[in-house]
C-alpha cells in the first residue's frame, strides 16, 4: 500500500472488524505495534458482559445497496455490527422512511443481543453535496431507530478516520454514488459526489443478459461470476474513473484509495488507474471502512 500516508495497521483493523462484523468473536489484542494507531489496546465483545454498559461508538451508514452498523469499543477497537442488502436508498438519498427504519431497528436489536446490552448513540453518513435537509432525514432515520445522533459526517472523510490518508484521494463507491474527498495534511480541502455505483452494475448486466434487476444483482454478488462479468461492468468502472479524473485533476493528487461496496468487485481499481493515471489502492474489506469510520466519530454522551 506504500508508506506515504496510511494506518500502519489497517490490514489488521479490516481484518478484526470483517470476523466481527460475520459474527465471529473478536480475539484478544494487546497494544502493541499491530494495534492500530487511532486505537490502541483491545477487548471482546465477552468482555463487556456482566458489568455495567461501556461506552462504545456506533456507525450507521445507510447505502442504496448495504445498510450496515458497526460498533467499537471505547477504544476504538471493533466490537460488533451487522450488515443487510436493502433498497431503502437511492443515490444517497433515503426513498424508504420505514423501510430504512425498519432496517436499522432490526440491526441495532441484533447486535444488541450478542452484546448483551443497549446501543444508545450513533453517528451517521451522507454523500458529500447533499443538502442540510437530506442530512436531516438520515439522521430522523438512525433517530426513529432509536438512537441518539448528534452527529453526521460526509462518506469519504468518514472512510478517512480509519485509512489516516494525510495526502490523497478517498473515493467511496457505494451502490448509487461515487463520492470524493481530496486530503492534503491529513485536512479535506475538496467533496464532490456523482451518480454511478454499484446499481449501475446490476443495470448494465441486466440489460445485456436480459433479466430482472434483481436477479442481475444475485448474480453480481457472486464471485463465482465475477470473471465473466467484468467486461460487462468494465464500462461502469471507467465511468467511475472519469468522474474520479475530473475531480482531481485541479489537485496533486498522487494515489487514490477506494472503499465502499463496489470496490468489492475485482478489478475495479486497475481500471480507475488506468483511466485516472494515478495509483489506486483498495484496503481490505472496503465495504466496512466507512461505517468503521462512521463510529470512529461518534461521541456517546
Amino acid at each position: 500500500m506504500g508508506a506515504d500516508c496510511l494506518n500502519p495497521a489497517l490490514h489488521t483493523f479490516l481484518a478484526q472488524a470483517n470476523a466481527v462484523m460475520h459474527g465471529e468473536p473478536l480475539p484478544a489484542m494487546g497494544a502493541g505495534p499491530d494495534a492500530p494507531a487511532s486505537a490502541p489496546g483491545g477487548g471482546t465483545a465477552e468482555s463487556v458482559r456482566g458489568g455495567p454498559p461501556p461506552r462504545v461508538h456506533v456507525g450507521v451508514d445507510l447505502g442504496t445497496a448495504y445498510t450496515v452498523l458497526a460498533v467499537l469499543d471505547e477504544r476504538r477497537q471493533p466490537l460488533a455490527g451487522e450488515y443487510r442488502f436493502a433498497e431503502v436508498v437511492r443515490d444517497g438519498l433515503v426513498v424508504d422512511f420505514h423501510g430504512a427504519i425498519g432496517l436499522v431497528q432490526e440491526l441495532k436489536r441484533n447486535v444488541e443481543r450478542r452484546l448483551g446490552f443497549a446501543l444508545t448513540s450513533a453517528a451517521t453518513t451522507y454523500p458529500p453535496g447533499v443538502s442540510p435537509h437530506e442530512v436531516r432525514a438520515t439522521q430522523h432515520v438512525v433517530r426513529a431507530a432509536g438512537f441518539e445522533c448528534e452527529q453526521a459526517v460526509d462518506e469519504p472523510t468518514a472512510a478517512n478516520a480509519v485509512l489516516q490518508v494525510r495526502n490523497g484521494a478517498v473515493v467511496d463507491v457505494g451502490g448509487g454514488t461515487t463520492g470524493i474527498a481530496i486530503f492534503r495534511d491529513g485536512e479535506v480541502i475538496y467533496t464532490a459526489d456523482e451518480p454511478t455505483g454499484g446499481t449501475h452494475f446490476s443495470l448494465v448486466i441486466a440489460g445485456a443478459l436480459g433479466i430482472e434487476l434483481a436477479e442481475a444483482e444475485a448474480i453480481k454478488k457472486n464471485g463465482a461470476n465475477h470473471r465473466r462479468l467484468f467486461p460487462l461492468v468494465r464500462p461502469v468502472m471507467e465511468k467511475v474513473g472519469t468522474i474520479v479524473a475530473r475531480h482531481v485533476a485541479a489537485h496533486a493528487v498522487e494515489s487514490i484509495y477506494l472503499v465502499g461496496g463496489t470496490a468489492c468487485f475485482p478489478g475495479i481499481d486497475g481500471v480507475v488507474e488506468q483511466v485516472t493515471g494515478i495509483r489506486t489502492v483498495i484496503p481490505g474489506f472496503p465495504l466496512f471502512v466507512t461505517p468503521l469510520g462512521t463510529a470512529m466519530h461518534n461521541l456517546p454522551g
